[in-house]
């Protein structure tokens, strides 16, 4: 399941998928009309065509289409590229994945395609047959699909534009990022007291250690698959996780009794996924990531965006609530033959609230507005778990706004603004 799973998020992302389907069904809807017209009789005199007028209307479409195609390939590199530049890299996953813009390019290559298929039909009667071919529904039909086209590349320009929009990206960014929180976690638990982190204890010292083979990030990990390689009675502890670099020769997991078969080796390692780019697969840290990227690159000295970068951080803090307020999956997986699988966890709640804060109060000393933006968050992100038993997440989060208040007494700021953060402090800390 987690092969389809990591499969699907890949087709996903493509631009060549939906536009390649949309070619196969342009060809089939030719072949499919021409057949249409050859049993269609006592047509509209108004709806036919000439030999020479069918071929120019199916060239003119056809080239049409294909300088759209060309136009709408063009445009989403340029959104892609402008987003990444002014954003963060991290961003422009969400962009390929938008249907919107492969359905575009879908239609505008597909109708390229059919023209081109009823176009190979068109025959006069000097090409050996006795009366002349002109396929008129079919070509009514390319008309038909030209317009829609043009009007979709109109619809692509506009919805590309407010793409753009910063608010939109956060917005989508966050989406994602709750959806893999509520499919990588279970649901909130207000009873639960389990905390994140941690590891197994203490493992024997002749434990078989299995290693990488290849570099890359660590997309996702077959559980299923994992537990089933393993040895019946064996044990075995997972030494990575999605969303970690894996360098070749480093740790995938270690299992005892030691287990000196390659094959098994092999088949471990190919139950962790390791691919080109981080993704959301199972890496609930993921959005925060990206989110604390928007404001990072919002408060660096070539944009200087404090409202982006409080854009950002609104966005970020609901994120890192939804997730505090959940619990993670078990640490111990069993299998059908007596195989035990642990899991340590990767995040704690602690390192979620560094992930989000961290670095972004660190570029933002010398800014109170957005000190003021982190306090407001913090405090916002603590009330939403107040009534939930997570002490290791209240901890961190005050730890943050201490953090906060403590580095803008040495930053190189005007008295008065340093008053205004000490005030959002106080403000925060007695409320």
């Amino acid at each position: 399941m987690s092969r389809i799973t990591a499969l699907g998020s890949r087709v996903r992302s493509s631009l060549f998928f939906v536009p390649m389907l949309c070619v196969l069904g342009g060809a089939v809807l030719g072949q499919a009309m021409l057949a249409v017209d050859a049993q269609v009789t006592g047509i509209d005199p108004r709806l036919t065509a000439t030999v020479d007028s069918a071929r120019t209307v199916l060239t003119t479409v056809a080239g049409a289409t294909l300088s759209f195609a060309g136009i709408a390939f063009s445009v989403s590199l340029l959104l892609i590229s402008l987003a990444s530049s002014q954003y963060s890299p991290r961003v422009v996953h969400g962009m390929f994945r938008d249907p919107f813009n492969k359905r575009v390019m879908g239609l505008v290559i597909g109708t390229f395609t059919y023209c081109l298929v009823v176009l190979r039909a068109v025959r006069s009667s000097l090409e050996g047959t006795e009366e002349p071919i002109v396929p008129s529904v079919s070509i009514l039909l390319a008309v038909l699909l030209g317009i829609a086209s043009v009007l979709a590349i109109i619809a692509f320009i506009n919805h590309g534009a407010h793409s753009m929009d910063v608010s939109k990206i956060l917005h989508r960014v966050t989406q994602e990022a709750l959806q893999q929180a509520s499919s990588g976690w279970p649901d909130p638990d207000p009873d639960s007291d389990r905390q994140l982190g941690g590891g197994d204890g203490d493992l024997p010292e002749d434990a078989t250690v299995v290693r990488f083979t290849s570099y890359g990030w660590v997309e996702n990990v077959d559980f299923d698959r994992l537990l089933q390689v393993l040895p019946p009675g064996s044990r075995a502890r997972l030494e990575t996780f999605a969303g970690r670099y894996a360098i070749q020769n480093t740790p995938v997991c270690r299992v005892w009794p030691p287990v000196d078969d390659e094959t098994v080796h092999d088949s471990i390692r190919a139950a962790v996924m390791v691919g080109e780019t981080r993704t959301m697969q199972q890496d609930v840290a993921y959005g925060v990531r990206q989110l604390a990227d928007v404001a990072l690159k919002a408060m660096s000295p070539g944009v200087n965006d404090p409202t982006t970068a409080h854009d950002a951080i609104s966005h970020t803090g609901t994120v890192l609530a939804d997730l505090l307020c959940r619990v993670p999956p078990a640490q111990h997986l069993a299998g059908e033959r007596g195989q035990v699988l642990l899991v340590p966890h990767a995040t704690t709640y602690a390192m979620l609230v560094g992930l989000a804060f961290d670095e972004v109060r660190l570029v933002s000393a010398e800014d109170p507005a957005v000190l003021i933006y982190l306090l407001d968050v913090i405090h916002q992100v603590e009330q939403s778990i107040d009534h939930l038993h997570r002490p290791e997440a209240v901890a961190a989060l005050r730890t943050q706004a201490e953090l906060v208040r403590s580095m803008v007494e040495d930053a190189d700021v005007p008295e008065r603004d340093r008053q205004r953060v000490r005030d959002a402090y106080l403000a925060w800390h007695d409320a």
